[in-house]
This record gives C-alpha cells, structure tokens and sequence, in this order.
C-alpha cells in the first residue's frame, strides 16, 4: 500500500486530526528505534524508517497510543 493511503488511513484514527496522528507516530517511532520490534511483519527497520514502520502499525490497528502520558 502506498504511504499516502497508509497516512490516510491511519488519520482516521484519530478523527483527521493530523497534530494528535503526529504525536502517536513520533512515540512509536521512538519506541522502535529504542528496541520495540515492529509488529508487522514484513516491516523492519533495516528496510524501513521508524516513523513508516509506526504510521503502518496505527493505521492497520495493530497498536494504540496513548498520548497523555
């Protein structure tokens, strides 16, 4: 899928609201680049950035963030 649907669907979660989609996406960016492994499966971070390998995650559920802490 292409990242313009993969955003575009990921925006949905969070009402199209792109400040709170950003903030979800820099956390797990930084989660994976400080050892989380990536929860889908043909993604690595030898192959991809951290912040497609996260935007991908929320957009296809597979995690949720929490953003008041």
């Amino acid at each position: 899928m292409r990242l313009e649907k993969i955003a575009a669907k990921a925006l949905e979660k969070y009402n199209f609201d792109r400040y709170l989609m950003s903030k979800a996406v820099g956390k797990r960016a930084k989660e994976l680049t400080n050892g989380a492994k990536p929860l889908i499966k043909d993604m690595s971070l030898k192959e991809h950035k951290a912040t497609d390998i996260a935007l991908a995650e929320i957009a296809e559920g597979k995690i949720e963030i929490n953003l008041e802490s």
